[in-house]
């Protein structure tokens, strides 16, 4: 299993399959780079760009990294994301073996899952690179943001209680030169961490990382269970540990080979602070809100770093790909907890957590809701807005079969459940924040138990016979096509 452990490195990977451009025009960080990017991520074949002549800057700024699927399939190595998804399955649902002959055929999966565990060393490479976050060309991207903000950290603190990791994925900030202001909302472990520092009256060290391997980049914005530690993931996906170090000022470990490091801590006592407006992925504003500030105590780098970011703003974004990598990692899970679940899809148009088309092997009345109501209790699917379940036949990927079938298999004054729920803060549509309405569809067959008392009508479709009587002619025809 090959692993990238640097930007740098991911760099002249994407170089060399063609997937990256340099950009040596001169490029300002405030709006030139975010419309270059979103340009780039509204073609047809988008590229990753590094911009190697920032403004102000000797540092180059890569942007659109993560964004296509054959980006997807270099940087995690896998030409299916659901297999990360099986391996993953394996370690939260392991089997029980019953007899002394199974306990030994499972030794070789506790081995590879010991394998996996991060790995502290303890030397801590990094040199201090400046006594200012501003000396980063850190972005700001939208005209009416609130400043700069760095958009594709991880974010890593401990539980004060239990002294487990998280790694996050929240915006940040930046304020003055050694405090910024860490976005993290209610449903996020590091706001949960902050709350129980809080009640303890204990200040909350902070680390926020820039680079290393990709999918530990990825790995902050996962919506693993608490139980998987972030890194653990990383060297699961990777089938080798992750190579951690102490900070240098705070009692956290981090990758070795980032490109920047800060370091800091939150004091739960002090007031909150206003952070925003931000152009946010949903492609509007969020407005003005209180957070924690984070005081920096250390800003750290490597050699020759690489300041890597993301682009978000109406889609298609950079996190379309994202978003599809969680989809497909996390589906081995649902179809654990939800077996009659054949497939699903949260499209980037719908920002990921408005619709959820999900295709099922319905088998008994009220089936499709019983489904939905199960995928709003599973983390963080409990803030998607609309779902909408079908029968396992219909490709949930393909909006125009979606919306055909849709269309055609659903009686409003019927099929549809509107119920109240979580929703994301950054949803702008609620009259409160984080709390709103949801609708559950139904566009499966109907049952003659759920009321249907006419006769359900079949697929018009050619027969089998006569598809390939013409699979020949159609070849010939084909050549004409572009």
């Amino acid at each position: 299993m090959r692993s990238i452990k640097t930007t740098e490195e991911l760099v002249n990977i994407l170089e060399k399959e063609g997937e990256l451009i340099r950009v040596k025009d001169p490029i300002d960080v405030h709006y030139e780079i975010t419309e270059i990017t979103d340009r780039m991520c509204k073609t047809k074949d988008p590229k990753a760009l590094l911009f190697t002549n920032v403004k102000g800057y000797n540092i180059p700024v890569l942007t659109n990294a993560f964004g296509s699927y054959k980006r997807l399939k270099i940087i995690f190595g896998y030409e299916n994301l659901e297999d990360i998804g099986w391996k993953l399955y394996k370690v939260l649902r392991p089997e029980i073996p019953n007899t002394f002959l199974e306990k030994l055929k499972k030794l070789p999966e506790l081995k590879k899952l010991n394998d996996a565990l991060p790995k502290v060393e303890s030397k801590n490479p990094y040199k201090t690179f400046s006594e200012s976050v501003f000396d980063i060309p850190v972005l700001k991207c939208w005209p009416k943001d609130g400043g700069r903000y760095i958009t594709l950290p991880q974010v890593i603190t401990k539980d004060p209680e239990s002294g487990i990791r998280n790694v996050g994925m929240y915006r940040i900030q930046l304020l003055e030169e050694k405090k910024v202001a860490l976005h993290w909302q209610i449903h996020k472990d590091g706001n949960s961490h902050f709350h129980k520092a809080k009640r303890l009256g204990k200040k909350l060290p902070v680390a926020i990382v820039i680079g290393a391997d990709p999918v530990c980049t990825y790995s902050a914005s996962a919506p693993l269970p608490p139980e998987v530690d972030e890194y653990l993931f990383v060297g699961m996906v990777r089938e080798n540990p992750l190579e951690l170090v102490k900070g240098k000022t705070v009692d956290i470990e981090y990758p070795k080979y980032a490109d920047f490091v800060i370091e800091g801590y939150v004091d739960p006592e002090e007031p909150l602070i206003d952070e925003g407006p931000f152009g946010d992925h949903t492609g509007f504003y969020t407005p003005v809100d209180k957070y924690p500030a984070m005081h920096i105590t250390a800003i750290l780098s490597k050699d020759n770093p690489i300041y890597i970011s993301t682009i978000v703003g109406p889609p298609p974004q950079e996190d379309k790909y994202l978003g599809y990598a969680t989809e497909r990692i996390f589906l081995p899970l649902i179809k654990f907890n939800l077996p009659e679940v054949v497939d699903y899809h949260l499209p980037a148009s719908g920002v990921f957590h408005n619709f959820c088309f999900v295709s099922i092997k319905k088998r008994y009345p009220g089936h499709a809701f019983k489904v939905a109501y199960a995928l709003l209790g599973l983390g963080l699917m409990s803030l998607e807005k609309y779902i909408v379940v079908f029968d396992e036949w219909v490709n949930v990927h393909d909006i125009e079969e979606v919306l055909w079938i849709w269309g055609n298999n659903t009686d409003p004054s019927r099929d549809i459940i509107i119920t109240k729920g979580p929703i994301d803060v950054l949803d702008h549509s609620t009259n409160e924040v984080g709390f709103g309405g949801k609708i559950i569809i139904d566009a499966t067959k109907k049952l003659k138990e759920e009321g249907y008392t006419r006769v359900w009508p079949e697929v018009a479709k050619t027969d089998d016979e006569t598809k390939r009587k013409v699979d020949s002619i159609w070849q010939n025809i084909s050549r004409f096509l572009s």
